[in-house]
């Protein structure tokens, strides 16, 4: 059975910061485009950021929001009180029938949410 790993958006900032213990193993991964969004936003980007955000999206798969994820973001909003970034991103996961790679304790605590946390360097 293929299992899919997403990564939440503060792993993937953690990666292009180079402050991963280890590298994440070789695999296919999985973002929601909630992260994508997240990643490209920020006011202060430059070019060379961006240009590494975009070569990492280029090599994961940018899930948008179905139908599915859009019905479970709203469960998770009203019954787990997560921001709507974060419940898109759960939802993600979800959906996928996958594990969430996250540091982020709230979500971490969704019931029935698979996650992992990834150690960063100095922890």
């Amino acid at each position: 059975m293929v299992v899919n790993h997403v990564l939440d958006t503060n792993i993937v900032l953690s990666l292009l910061g180079g402050q991963l213990a280890e590298p994440l193993p070789v695999r296919q991964y999985f973002a929601s485009t909630i992260t994508e969004i997240e990643l490209l936003s920020y006011p202060s980007l430059s070019q060379s950021e961006e240009s590494k955000i975009r070569a990492l999206l280029h090599d994961i798969r940018v899930v948008d929001i179905d139908p599915d994820i859009k019905e479970k973001t709203i469960r998770l909003r009203r019954y787990q009180g997560l921001k709507l970034p974060d419940a898109i991103i759960a939802a993600t996961a979800f959906s996928l029938n996958g594990i969430l790679l996250t540091n982020d304790q709230k979500i971490a605590r969704v019931p029935g949410l698979q996650c992992q946390s990834v150690p960063l360097k100095g922890s």
